[in-house]
């Protein structure tokens, strides 16, 4: 007796606070009178400019008082006027009075709104949801509840090619800020309904939108359900960007190379699910996440695919050397010209010695007062306006190397050296990637002034050992090299033909290995 006196005193006390709380008597019951919940709606909202309220009269003697509100911007006003208004105003002539007053509002959501998509109402929380996402809200007077009708439209970027993605050949279409855009892309392409979505409402105050998207029986079943349980941990304010979900829910957050991987080409995104990967879809934002990423992943390319296989392998193998040059070319001519200089041939050796006597500093010095200045035309150039940026950052670093050159401040070497690793980094496909090399390009040249090219062989032994230990949503990161999978070579850095990749990746699928059993080509064979 005593705990349920407690338990009667506890809940007096809440709906006490209830009523004391403004906020909270928000998220009560909705009113009976229309005017009463426009009213609440508009402070809740601080009468904003974009928030369009109507009340109407309906039935056959328009003795039915009705009220809509929508969002300015959010919605499509033309549909709201054919499928709502027009349809409760003009279209529907019935006598309400002979309709019980339980069956007005099923009737109407039933038999006269002729739009698709509606959600009963019933408590301000749900109101403002649907409110804020593009839903036109529909209250009639004398009922605690209403519908919310689908009518999203407003002002959207339309599909375009993809910016930060460029191919020779294949599809010319990129994802967009509309996240039910981008699922319809991904399906135009996968005609299956075991193409599975699971949405979720993310951070506290922009209730931000996020999708999972997955092959049922392709997907690994642990690795989806990993996505799952990190993103039911996340507990933020807002979410603005896929980067957001990226840094919240990835391996290692103090490691160079990047984890999970990201693109904004359905295609791209597509293969990725086909092979058992799971993709993390954020509205807002045309960057769709994939996970598991492996370290191969961020070295291949779109064209890879489109290509006949001897070319894809070629173009793959120069990614390979491009980015090893990226990341180590300065240290390696630091390295030679401080301490193995009986490495080079002495024509050579005397050029550079030669280029290098006006110069009053060290190679690492040189190095490194080019390599900054490099970094700082090629985010000017970004940041610029699009027509003179790209100009800026030409212009200027010619005319900065001439002069540096001319001036004996750096040899001409040094500024060959520093322009190839330069060109070598943006044959990487991968941005993330790209910046992970700039980062450890400076590393490597603080090891090879202080040691030499020992020094780089023992960074170079610490890279891989890190590599290795990484995992991404429980893959090992460096497969198919470490562990060595024989089967998925055919796509690491050769790339076989099309009919020889008959199998998905081991560690990523784990089900469904097999995807196609097509032989060699035979030409000239009679059926």
């Amino acid at each position: 007796m005593r705990f349920h006196h407690k338990k009667l005193l506890s809940k007096k006390t809440k709906a006490k606070q209830q009523a004391d709380d403004p906020i909270q008597s928000e998220k009560n019951q909705l009113h009976t009178n229309v005017k009463e919940n426009i009213k609440v709606i508009r402070e809740t909202l601080g009468n904003s400019d974009d928030i369009i309220t109507r009340e109407i009269r309906i039935g056959k003697e328009k003795r039915i008082k009705a009220g809509l509100i929508y969002m300015d911007g959010l919605t499509d006003s033309a549909s709201i006027q054919n499928f709502i208004m027009e349809s409760l105003m003009v279209d529907w002539d019935g006598d309400a009075e002979k309709i019980g007053f339980g069956e007005l509002l099923p009737y109407l959501k039933e038999t006269v709104i002729t739009a698709g998509g509606v959600s009963d109402v019933t408590h301000y929380d749900s109101l403002y949801d649907f409110l804020l996402t593009g839903y036109v809200i529909v209250l009639v007077d004398g009922y605690s509840k209403g519908f919310a009708v689908c009518m999203k439209g407003g002002q959207e970027r339309g599909v375009n090619e993809p910016s930060s993605e460029i191919s020779i050949r294949g599809p010319k279409e990129a994802f967009t800020e509309n996240i039910r855009t981008n699922t319809a892309l991904i399906r135009r392409k996968i005609n299956n309904p075991n193409l599975w979505m699971e949405t979720k409402r993310i951070g506290k105050e922009t209730k931000t939108c996020v999708t999972v998207m997955y092959l049922k029986g392709i997907a690994n079943d642990k690795a989806v359900e990993e996505v799952r349980q990190r993103l039911d941990k996340i507990s933020i304010d807002s979410i603005l960007d896929s980067s957001y979900i990226e840094e919240l829910i990835e391996d290692e957050t103090y490691s160079p190379f990047p984890t999970i991987h990201h693109s904004e080409r359905p295609d791209v995104i597509s293969a990725s699910l086909l092979e058992g990967r799971v993709a993390i879809l954020v509205d807002g934002t045309p960057f769709v996440l994939m996970v598991p990423a492996l370290f191969v992943q961020f070295l291949q390319s779109p064209d890879d695919y489109y290509n006949r296989a001897d070319i894809s392998t070629l173009i793959r193998f120069l990614r390979y050397i491009g980015f090893f040059i990226a990341m180590l070319g300065p240290s390696v001519y630091i390295a030679i010209t401080t301490f193995h200089q009986e490495m080079l041939p002495t024509p050579l050796l005397i050029s550079l010695a030669g280029q290098r006597e006006g110069v009053p500093f060290p190679a690492f010095i040189e190095a490194l007062m080019m390599e900054v200045t490099f970094e700082i035309l090629r985010e000017a150039g970004i940041r610029l306006p699009k027509a003179i940026g790209q100009a800026v950052s030409i212009v200027g670093t010619l005319v900065i190397g001439t002069a540096a050159v001319d001036a004996g401040i750096v040899s001409a070497a040094m500024v060959i050296v520093v322009s190839i690793t330069a060109i070598s980094s943006f044959i990487v496909s991968s941005y993330s990637l790209s910046i992970s090399i700039r980062m450890l390009r400076f590393p490597f040249m603080v090891l090879a002034a202080s040691f030499g090219l020992f020094g780089m062989i023992v960074g170079l032994i610490a890279l891989t050992l890190h590599l290795c230990s990484l995992r991404s949503f429980g893959v090992p990161y460096m497969s198919p090299f470490g562990p060595f999978i024989e089967e998925d070579q055919k796509d690491a850095i050769f790339r076989l033909p099309r009919w020889a990749m008959s199998s998905r990746p081991r560690l990523i699928s784990q089900k469904n290995i097999n995807r196609e059993n097509t032989p060699a080509p035979k030409p000239g064979q009679k059926k």
